[in-house]
Order: structure tokens, then C-alpha cells, then sequence
């Protein structure tokens, strides 16, 4: 069963604009699926996963693309990087739109390649794990709380949130719904490990970097301590810092920077992680049923990241960079979420309450002092029903993202 992405309309636009499309994000969110899905019958699949496919590519670049003619579609260009200068060539001798499309899933090896090569022949995307609206069969737009209309809701109770929550994001465990939850991401972990990151480190301890991983998991939606996690997993703080980049990199977690200007001298200055599937963190972090979930201590921080992932998917699937942040200061004055757009900042809160109140958005007040410009503000909880809170400030139900 094939779920329709919000990202097939932005690959049409951006085949129609770019000689070259290419699609980044983790392994297993639906890449090649949602390329296949918007393909045209003259254009040539091929993927690099192939071993002789890929010895070709990375051999003989020039028979390679005597052999294979545009419009091409290359799954897995990280396996080879030596195609990009010819993709460049190919490019800039037709100068056709659309020629290539090119998925990847190792984001810094690829980047590498796109900037020294494509830059400005390609359209870069990023595709998520399903979006709760990609769920429900509905149409996603970028999640502004003065854009939210009745029609584009949801009701989620909290057995249905958090069993989302704890089944997580990836295509496979939709498409498939009796898939082994738990099977499934074991294996994921194991792929993972064994095809991106050995890939891009040298592991000599691959249990202690499993510690690590289950490690970061548990602290989603809390700001990064380098020492305490180097002191929980027993290695160097330096280790540590490398292996989270390597997270992000690989999209497994993103870091929310906190937002500071000369004003807002006393704002704290370091990121919060979050991973960016709420499934896999579930795993990770030892969560097995809805139950013990939803009334356990990680509660309110897997509900927190999923929220955000939430909202960042609806940007990212939509062909957009989301300008985010969130705020805190030294007198422990906190916004779960800033989201910039247009010069206005639009504050959200993420609260585990179905009875919001004023006081839950007292800081929002924050933003006039540091000079910033806002739009309307949004408290995002288990309310039923999309309501103002104040005349600043919208009740947002979770099902509503």
C-alpha cells in the first residue's frame, strides 16, 4: 500500500525548474518509493546498491553514461561519487531540465560531492518518515498557528497519540501493519550500523556505540551534556561530540538551536537533540507498550518530539528550510519552539494537558522585550478542539498538525 508523500508535488515543480533533483533524509523514510511513484515512463531506474552497477560507476564514469542515457533515476548516489563531475558535464552540454533525478542517504559524503559539482543545477529536498497528515490522507502545508483551519484536523486521544508515537514514522510499519514493531527497528539499528556507519567511522566497539545511541535516545527534547553522555557511554567527550555528528548527519536526530540576540544576552547557547523518529527513540530508549508509554517518565519529552518533528516534516516535505529555534534563559524562562517566517516569530508550547491555561504561555511575553516581531502564538496539547486561548495565543490539538 503506497501512502502519498506531500513531496511528489514539490519533485514535479522542481523537475519542471532543476537538470537535477535529488532527495536526502535516513535510510527506509520512502526515497525511492516516492521517485518511483512520480516517474515517467521514458525515465531509467537505476540503483547503485548493485555491486556491478556500481562498479561501473565508480571505474568508468564516461561508459557508464554511454551506457545509460537521460533522463536517469540513480538511487543511491553516495555509493558513487565519481558520477557528479560527469552529471555536470551532461548537464551543462544539454542544459534539459529534469535529467536527473538522485536519492542518498549519507548526507555529508553526498553534499560534498553536490556543492563541489552541481551547485546551482540541483534542487535538494529532504524527505522525513510519514507525516501525521501524510497518515491520515491529507493535504500538509508549513504549520503556522494564524494558517490552522478546522478542515485539516484529526481527533487524537491519547492511546491513538501515543500509539503513533511508539510505532513511529518509517513507511514499512504502515504499508505492512503487522510487521514486528520491535523486529523491525533491531534490524533497522543493525543496517544501519553496519552499512552508513562503518561507512563513515571506524568502530572498534560497536556495543559501546549502541550505548551511545541508546544513550542520546534518552535524552530527546533535552539540551545536549557532552560530559555526562561521555561518562554514561565511558569515552572521551571528543568521541562523544564526533558520534553526534554522525547522528545528524545521517539524519537519525537534529540538533534545535536556542535563539539569542544582543539583547537576549542571559539566553543559554546550547542545542537541544532530538530524534527525528519517535519509534526508533521508543526502542532505543526501552518502550514497548502504549501503557507504560504514555505514563512513564519520558511522557512529556517523546510527546515534545514529536510535535517538532511533526512541524518540521510539514516544511521539509513541502520544499522548505524551517527557520527554528527554541528559547532559554539563565533565569529558567523557556519556549519550546520559535519558528521564524516572513520577519514575524511565532512562539509554540508544547504541553501533556488537556486543560490548557493562560500561565502555560506566560513567557511568550519574552519575545516584545528582545524586540522581535510575532505572530500569533500556539499552545499545542491534548485539547480536542482548535480555540483561541487569548487573543494572542491559539489551542492547537495534536491531531491538528
Amino acid at each position: 500500500m503506497y501512502i502519498k508523500r506531500t513531496l511528489s508535488k514539490i519533485i514535479q515543480e522542481a523537475t519542471a525548474t532543476f537538470p537535477v533533483v535529488l532527495i536526502t533524509g535516513p535510510r527506509q523514510v520512502g526515497k525511492t518509493t516516492v521517485f518511483e511513484h512520480c516517474k515517467e515512463s521514458s525515465r531509467t531506474y537505476i540503483t547503485l546498491d548493485d555491486p556491478h552497477t556500481r562498479m561501473l560507476a565508480k571505474s568508468d564514469p564516461h561508459l557508464f553514461f554511454q551506457t545509460y542515457k537521460a533522463p536517469l533515476f540513480i538511487d543511491e548516489i553516495q555509493y558513487a561519487p565519481e558520477l557528479f563531475p560527469y552529471i555536470k558535464i551532461e548537464v551543462d552540454r544539454t542544459r534539459q531540465k529534469g535529467m536527473f533525478w538522485l536519492t542518498g542517504s549519507q548526507q555529508f559524503n553526498l553534499m560534498q560531492g553536490v556543492s563541489e559539482s552541481l551547485a546551482g543545477r540541483v534542487a535538494i529536498l529532504e524527505l522525513q518518515g510519514l507525516s501525521q497528515s501524510e497518515k491520515n490522507g491529507m493535504e500538509s502545508v508549513p504549520f503556522l498557528p494564524d494558517v490552522l483551519t478546522h478542515d485539516n484536523s484529526l481527533a487524537l486521544d491519547v492511546h491513538s497519540l501515543y500509539d503513533n508515537i511508539l510505532r513511529g514514522s518509517f513507511p514499512e510499519l504502515y504499508a505492512n501493519p503487522a510487521i514486528n514493531r520491535m523486529l523491525f527497528y533491531s534490524s533497522y539499528l543493525k543496517t544501519y550500523i553496519e552499512r552508513d556507519i562503518r561507512q563513515l567511522i571506524q568502530i572498534s566497539d560497536e556495543l559501546r556505540f549502541i550505548t551511545f545511541v541508546k544513550a542520546a535516545a534518552a535524552r530527546t527534547g533535552q539540551l545536549i551534556n557532552y560530559n555526562d553522555m561521555a561518562k554514561d557511554v565511558e569515552v572521551s567527550v571528543n568521541t562523544i561530540k564526533s558520534w553526534i555528528s554522525i547522528l545528524e548527519t545521517s539524519g537519525l536526530i537534529f540538533l534545535l538551536s536556542p535563539y539569542h540576540n544582543n539583547i537576549a544576552n542571559r539566553a543559554l547557547k546550547t542545542p537541544k537533540l532530538y530524534f527525528a523518529d519517535t519509534g526508533l527513540c521508543c526502542y532505543l530508549s526501552g518502550w514497548e507498550t502504549v501503557e507504560t508509554l504514555s505514563n512513564g517518565a519520558m511522557s512529556g519529552a517523546m510527546l515534545e518530539t514529536y510535535v517538532i518533528s511533526e512541524i518540521m516534516k510539514s516544511y521539509r516535505h513541502n520544499g522548505l528550510t524551517p527557520n527554528v529555534w527554541f528559547y532559554r534563559d539563565r533565569d529558567k524562562k523557556e519556549i519550546d519552539l520559535l519558528i521564524e517566517r516572513n520577519g514575524l516569530f511565532y512562539p509554540v508550547e508544547i504541553k501533556r494537558t488537556a486543560s490548557p491555561k493562560t500561565s502555560d504561555v506566560k513567557h511568550f511575553s519574552i519575545l516584545a522585550r528582545l524586540g522581535l516581531a510575532t505572530g500569533k502564538g500556539a499552545i499545542v496539547c491534548l485539547y480536542d478542539k482548535l480555540l483561541p486561548l487569548n487573543s494572542q495565543t491559539i489551542v492547537v490539538p495534536v491531531g491538528y498538525l
